[in-house]
């Protein structure tokens, strides 16, 4: 019989939910537990440790239990700077949806251009004298870029970002804004610019999304249209997914349909054409948790948090290495260099996503309080990512625990 997982663009649309993220993740899990998986054997019992350490670091960074959401606004606040008023300075006396599209904007490029950045580079910035490294620097790094206008094609609306912005960018006047020289090195600088322009191509191709220049920030009117006073979080990520698959690397599809962060792996099993492939779409859910906030701010209520996942990335899934719960198998786990579709990546990145869920109740009852008091993108703040860079730091200096080939779409 032919059902839509049979087809290339059913079994895309399959792939592109938080439910298939979710079911893909725990079945490596529990193949992992049975003790079945060449690349990790799990050790539940230093969960509880885990969570306790998690516990400890969230009590001592938020002792007033007021936790934000795990965000890139987090990071528009690094050294004490209140980057995000800035902003609403520089917008003046604008209205709530204007606010909120500029600000979209501004938390789409930055997300698009948060992966890692090697241990090498830093960003310096002169207004506060500070220097930052990593996603702080290169949170302030695309914030500047931001309101410099480097991003709008209209010289008189520089707080904006736009297709036609976006499709002339090239890696060298993102090198500049970003600092980049010989030595001060930014991992990924051309697989980033050109991340940007295939964003800027499919902004412009979708008018009905993102309105006749292009901006991000018309998913804010898409979203809202008709009055709607109400966003769940999952339909913000599948708008992002649906409406942005074309800028996701070529090589990770079923026939012409793009799959983005979707990585194929042997014991994964699956319906139709979905059978072998791990979806995580970890910037589009990044992303997501980074629009959140725009909304609310807009007066929009946002239902549905814990619809999201945990982010497979480096501080989360190091995390879980660091801590003991995962045991990586290979011999040369941590001396080789892997790449992002490798086997062993996917899986450690699935087991991350499961062991996540797992992990964030047993974070609550340390700190006595209900999912509903601290949704999963609080956990995550808290908590987990920041967890995993305090235990890196302990120990490597701030390396993740594995030798990652980055491009800069991914990590």
């Amino acid at each position: 019989m032919i059902t839509d997982a049979n087809l290339p663009a059913g079994a895309a649309r399959a792939l592109r939910s938080t439910t298939a993220v979710r079911e893909r993740a725990q079945q490596l899990l529990a193949r992992a537990r049975a003790g079945e998986s060449d690349g990790f054997s799990v050790n539940d019992g230093a969960l509880a440790l885990a969570a306790s350490t998690v516990a400890e670091l969230t009590r001592a960074r938020f002792p007033d239990g007021g936790i934000p959401y795990h965000s890139r606004w987090r990071h528009f606040e690094a050294g004490g700077m209140d980057r995000a008023g800035q902003l609403d300075a520089l917008l003046g006396p604008v209205n709530a949806a204007a606010r909120a599209r500029a600000q979209i904007d501004l938390a789409l490029v930055s997300v698009l251009l948060d992966a890692g950045a090697g241990p090498q580079w830093m960003y310096h910035e002169a207004a506060s004298g500070q220097g930052f490294a990593r996603s702080e620097g290169l949170g302030v790094a695309s914030f500047h870029a931001f309101i410099s206008g480097l991003f709008s094609s209209d010289p008189a609306q520089p707080l904006q970002v736009d297709a036609a912005g976006l499709g002339a960018l090239t890696a060298a006047q993102l090198g500049v804004a970003f600092q980049v020289s010989d030595d001060n090195p930014l991992v990924g600088l051309e697989g980033r610019a050109a991340l940007l322009r295939r964003l800027g191509a499919v902004l412009s191709a979708q008018p009905s999304a993102f309105g006749a220049t292009g901006r991000p920030g018309g998913l804010f009117d898409t979203l809202t249209a008709h009055g709607a006073g109400t966003v769940a979080a999952h339909d913000i990520l599948v708008l992002l997914l649906d409406t942005l698959s074309g800028i996701w690397p070529a090589q990770n599809a079923i026939a012409d349909q793009a799959l983005g962060d979707c990585w194929p792996h042997p014991a994964v099993v699956g319906e139709g054409l979905t059978a072998g492939w791990v979806p995580f779409h970890k910037l589009s859910q990044w992303l997501t948790y980074s629009l959140l906030e725009p909304f609310q701010w807009a007066g929009v209520r946002v239902t549905g948090l814990d619809g999201l996942t945990g982010l497979p990335e480096y501080r989360n899934g190091g995390l879980l290495i660091d801590a003991g719960v995962l045991r990586p198998l290979p011999a040369d786990w941590d001396t080789r260099p892997w790449q992002a579709g490798d086997a062993f990546i996917v899986e450690w990145r699935a087991l991350t996503v499961a062991l996540l869920d797992e992990l964030a109740p047993l974070v609550r009852t340390e700190l006595g309080v209900s999912a509903e008091q601290m949704p999963l993108a609080c956990v995550l703040e808290g908590g987990t990512w920041a967890t995993g860079r305090l235990l890196a730091q302990r120990l490597r200096d701030g390396l993740p625990p594995l030798n990652i080939v980055s491009d800069g779409t991914v990590f």
